[in-house]
Formats: C-alpha cells, sequence, structure tokens
C-alpha cells in the first residue's frame, strides 16, 4: 500500500506542475482550448510536454486519453477535482477561498489555521483572485458560502436602497 501511496503522491505533484503551466503559458491554455487543433498535435505537444517535466507514466498516460476522447480542455476541473478528493480521503476539507487581491503567505497560513480549527478537521486553501470583488473575500467550504465581499455589500446596499426604504419621509404637521 506504500507504494501506491508514494505513486499518488507523485502524481499529485505531477497534477499540480501541470496547473502551474498552464496558467503561466498562454501557449499552453491556447494548445488546451483550442478545437481547430489537430488531435494528434495535441497529443505530440501535451506528451512532449509532459515528458519534459518528469511527469510519471501514469500522469502521461491519463493525459493522452484525456486529448484522445477530446477532453483536455477540462483537464483544470478534474485537477479540481482530484485535489477535493485527496483531501476528503486524508480525512481533510476543501475550502474555495475567492479574494480581491492575493494573500501574503503569513494570510494564507492564518486563514488556513482559523478555517481548520472552525471546521475541527484539516482545511485545504483553494485561493484564487477575483478582482471583481473589489475587497474583502467568498469562502465555500462544501455547501457553505461566506460572502462577505465588498461587491455583495454594495449590491445589498443598492437593493435596500432601491426597495424605498431609504427615502426621506416628509413628516407633516397635525393642525
Amino acid at each position: 500500500m506504500a507504494a501506491a501511496s508514494g505513486i499518488v503522491e507523485k502524481v499529485e505533484q505531477d497534477m499540480r506542475d501541470m496547473e502551474q503551466m498552464i496558467e503561466s503559458s498562454a501557449d499552453l491554455q491556447s494548445l488546451i482550448r483550442n478545437p481547430l487543433i489537430d488531435r494528434e498535435q495535441q497529443k505530440r505537444a501535451i506528451l512532449a510536454v509532459a515528458e519534459k517535466a518528469g511527469f510519471q507514466d501514469l500522469t502521461r498516460n491519463f493525459m493522452g486519453v484525456l486529448v484522445r476522447n477530446r477532453r483536455f480542455s477540462i483537464l483544470q476541473g478534474i485537477i479540481r477535482a482530484f485535489y477535493a478528493e485527496l483531501t476528503r480521503r486524508r480525512g481533510g476539507v476543501e475550502a474555495r477561498i475567492q479574494t480581491a487581491y492575493a494573500l501574503t503567505p503569513a494570510q494564507t497560513k492564518a486563514l488556513q489555521e482559523k478555517l481548520s480549527k472552525t471546521m475541527g478537521s484539516n482545511v485545504t486553501l483553494n485561493v484564487e483572485v477575483n478582482k471583481d470583488l473589489l475587497g474583502g473575500m467568498v469562502i465555500t467550504v462544501g455547501s457553505l458560502m461566506i460572502d462577505d465581499s465588498v461587491r455583495r455589500k454594495l449590491e445589498r446596499l443598492g437593493r435596500t436602497m432601491g426597495a424605498g426604504s431609504n427615502e426621506n419621509i416628509e413628516l407633516v404637521k397635525s393642525a
């Protein structure tokens, strides 16, 4: 069983490396998402990237299957599902954090510790920057969502003001 665990760790690292390569390369993003690229060209390119990166045979074979079945465009979703399943099997939970600005390592660590204490289990953070939030953050753990973003607060304020609850009311003196 230890050998299988070692492979899982190596495949996990392969997926993290691939995810990082996709995020940092516009050419790789285009290769993945462009449906006009010939399947065989895409397969050769992806397998060359995997080979150069030193990915495990299991990872390379999986990527080949995705390309062959025209599913490579959903690799990032598959990677997120893979992380979530690993976290679940390790007895933890995954939290999706959306912030308006990148968190510092210290902020990320403090947030992870606070969420782990609150949830009562190890929480793995998946942090994304979403400039549309304007400020604050949105935390999603399973079906629980905490939206403490400036955008959401402005939406609530707009609804409140639109509902007429903030209108000036003239006081009429009784005669």
